[in-house]
């Protein structure tokens, strides 16, 4: 039916489509859709080159995370980041590294490590700039590229005009998902430069080797990440699934 959301299926035939190099129009009529619906769908998701369905179908999870509670509701209380203070600011540091590793900016890393320690998952801008002690304005450019991965999440602060900012359990899936995503950029951009050369010369040849692995990896890194993240919430008996249809 034209109304219904998007489904894991939906998005398959959307790269099957892609695949064969067929328009808007002729996948939504396979789709039974209107053709906006497609082209949205998959401008939203890396454009015809770089769409992946699984990718797809993660990141339109993401999207539709439930909101988070009333910051009003959340606890008041003086946040204590564990029984030792200086093994906790021992530990902060070591996650900032090792969220660097994983292709952070510094500062970025810092705010994700600082909200992990948080007792309450959350923070306004303010007091990370004083518990990081740098400038509003480094917190500002942080959370701005931290929000545009879909780790951190904001809403207004239950006492005032400020922003406060989450994060919940589910920032490490949403880890593994950027990281997919940066790496599949990269697949389409070796394998568009493989085209560009062509397959008999040394350049091409090594660039559609990169390309299609990082691609195949990144596809079984979802289906992966998909597979530990019911399980996880299945025991749990979290009722957030990862594969919600949601659009």
């Amino acid at each position: 039916m034209p109304g219904r959301r998007l489904t894991r299926a939906d998005r398959q035939q959307i790269a099957a489509g892609l695949a064969q190099h067929l328009s808007y129009a002729d996948i939504a009529r396979r789709l039974n859709r209107p053709a906006s619906t497609v082209s949205r769908e998959v401008a939203r998701n890396g454009g015809p080159a770089r769409y992946r369905a699984e990718l797809a179908q993660l990141a339109t999870t993401h999207r539709a995370q439930r909101r988070p509670q009333s910051p009003a509701r959340v606890q008041r209380t003086i946040e204590h980041l564990g029984p030792d203070p200086d093994a906790t600011a021992a530990f902060v540091t070591d996650l900032t590294t090792a969220l660097v590793e994983t292709g952070l900016p510094r500062t970025a890393a810092r705010v994700m490590a600082c909200l992990f320690a948080s007792e309450t998952g959350s923070r306004t801008a303010t007091e990370m700039a004083q518990h990081l002690q740098v400038s509003a304005a480094t917190i500002s450019h942080a959370v701005r590229l931290l929000e545009r991965q879909d780790l951190i999440r904001r809403c207004r602060d239950g006492r005032g005009r400020r922003h406060r900012y989450f994060l919940d359990d589910k920032a490490g899936l949403r880890t593994v998902a950027a990281s997919v995503a940066a790496n599949q950029r990269f697949a389409a951009t070796a394998l568009r430069g493989a085209e560009l050369f062509g397959a008999e010369t040394a350049a091409g040849s090594r660039l559609a080797l990169a390309g299609r692995f990082l691609e195949r990896l990144g596809d079984d890194l979802i289906r992966s990440a998909e597979k530990h993240w019911r399980d996880l919430v299945s025991d749990r008996g979290d009722a957030y699934t990862l594969t919600s249809h949601t659009e």
